[in-house]
């Protein structure tokens, strides 16, 4: 039924769109997005505390935790 649902071209042509609606300095930080919440949603089904967010906020921070 799905055989072939997800052929070069259509992955080509799903991209395109994408870059079309959210631009291209968009794109990235939309995939970077979804990367951590996919990140996130594995960490929380192997039951494992989400140490990344730490990192992040002394970053944004000048380096002090708050």
């Amino acid at each position: 039924m799905f055989e072939g649902l997800f052929q070069p071209m259509h992955l080509l042509m799903i991209f395109g769109i994408a870059l079309l609606v959210f631009g291209p300095k968009k794109l990235p930080e939309l995939g970077k997005g979804i990367g951590n919440g996919l990140r996130g949603f594995k960490s929380a089904m192997k039951g494992e505390p989400d140490t990344s967010d730490e990192g992040t906020a002394a970053n944004e921070s000048g380096g002090k935790k708050t």
